[in-house]
């Protein structure tokens, strides 16, 4: 493994849905501002809509409407990593008749940690995450116990 490789952060991945194919854009500068600090750097960003008939296509922002004009800061993100299969398993996720952004990215606040991590021999064996609902649920269930 390369040096430059040693030291990525964790890479994760999104899928996104907007129904009625009406992104607004709202959320990029959150997005803007995450990688502006290091936080993340974005590996790929890709739209795509899933037809009424559960067709999936790829979409070019400019097809996405004047509410999306604050997603083109992104237009250039794209590593060519994405495959059309990458989007169809996304879309499976996906109600029809939607469109969708699929955001991959790595975790660039964890680099150092995940270096020194496969430096020392080990090796990730899970990951996941737990659904913000779900942690309120039980932090009300043990506030409630109490």
């Amino acid at each position: 493994m390369s040096s430059e490789h040693e030291e990525l952060g964790p890479i994760d991945y999104i899928v996104i849905e907007w129904p009625d194919r009406q992104p607004t854009g709202e959320a990029a500068p959150y997005l803007l501002d995450l990688v502006d600090s290091g936080l993340i750097r974005i590996i790929d960003l890709a739209f795509f809509v899933k037809n009424d008939d559960g067709s999936v296509e790829g979409i070019e922002l400019d097809d996405l409407g004047d509410g999306a004009s604050e997603l083109h800061i992104f237009q250039s993100a794209s590593s060519g990593v994405l495959s059309g299969d990458d989007l169809t398993e996304a879309a499976a996720a996906l109600e029809p008749g939607t469109s969708a952004a699929l955001l991959v990215y790595e975790n660039r606040w964890a680099a150092p940690f995940a270096g020194a991590l496969r430096r020392s021999g080990a090796q990730l064996v899970a990951s996941g995450r737990i659904p913000v609902q779900e942690l309120m649920e039980a932090l009300d269930a043990v506030e409630n116990e109490g």
